[in-house]
């Protein structure tokens, strides 16, 4: 009884702090997770553990320790929520995503795929924003756009050079993302209410931007697992499924117009 009262009250004090992965963090959740290293890990208890893993996990490399640390975030859940404390977040994120590296992530989360996961991330948003020089200034100036491509390609790789060799930190991360994000948007929706007279279809293209930018904020977020699946990340994904349809939609319209519009002059250097 004295036992359980000492870590009720380090759940109570933990639940207090204010941290990005305060689940992980959690006595309850470590001494879980050393003692089942301990009891589980080794001898006849791992021989046990490698003899009734599904295949598929071995394939995946999900090992012993990997499983202590999923089956004790469970334990330290239900604690939380038996004592009416909010669920907290373990390693980042409690999430299942969509795209490659992401689900490559969550199917294995390792340092790497980590990495991999949150880099891809940002080149998808600096590519956009390369695009959108392209389209803006490079049809009429296309040295403008190559050097402004060189210097997003610099950018990203100190950006990801930080992260890798200086420190890995989550907030800045999230603000990276966050701006280069304001500028992809306000960028493309100028260009759009500035074309809107003349090129109809960039209707398609401001929509896509207000909507990526409103679920985004799905991003910033932070509940617990809609039937401990769902998370405010997962939804994100699944959200910007059909919306990528309407911005192919845009492409194909602008470049036909492109196409037949003789007027716009393309200069080669």
């Amino acid at each position: 009884m004295a036992g359980r009262t000492t870590l009720l009250a380090l759940l109570a004090g933990a639940a207090a702090l204010a941290d990005a992965s305060q689940g992980d963090r959690e006595p309850v959740y470590r001494d879980c997770v050393l003692r089942c290293d301990e009891w589980n890990c080794s001898g006849a208890g791992l021989q046990h553990f490698r003899s009734h893993q599904p295949i598929y996990m071995s394939l995946a490399g999900w090992t012993c320790k990997d499983d202590c640390k999923y089956e004790c975030m469970w334990v330290t859940v239900g604690l939380y929520l038996r004592e009416g404390y909010k669920v907290p977040q373990f390693h980042g994120k409690v999430s299942l995503n969509a795209w490659f590296w992401s689900t490559v992530f969550h199917t294995r989360d390792t340092s790497l795929t980590e990495k991999m996961d949150y880099f891809c991330a940002s080149t998808v948003i600096l590519h956009s924003i390369y695009l959108c020089c392209v389209r803006t200034l490079g049809l009429q100036r296309p040295a403008v756009a190559s050097a402004f491509g060189g210097f997003l390609l610099l950018l990203l790789a100190a950006h990801i050079s930080y992260l890798s060799l200086v420190h890995f930190d989550y907030g800045y991360n999230m603000v990276a993302n966050v701006a280069m994000g304001l500028v992809n948007l306000v960028w493309w929706l100028g260009w759009c209410l500035w074309n809107q007279p003349r090129l109809p279809h960039v209707w398609k293209c401001a929509v896509v931007m207000l909507l990526l930018q409103g679920l985004a904020f799905l991003e910033l977020l932070d509940f617990p697992p809609i039937f401990w699946v769902l998370d405010a990340h997962a939804i994100w994904h699944i959200s910007t499924i059909p919306i990528h349809f309407l911005f192919f939609s845009f492409l194909m319209d602008d470049s036909l117009y492109l196409l037949k519009d003789i007027s716009v002059p393309l200069k080669m250097d």
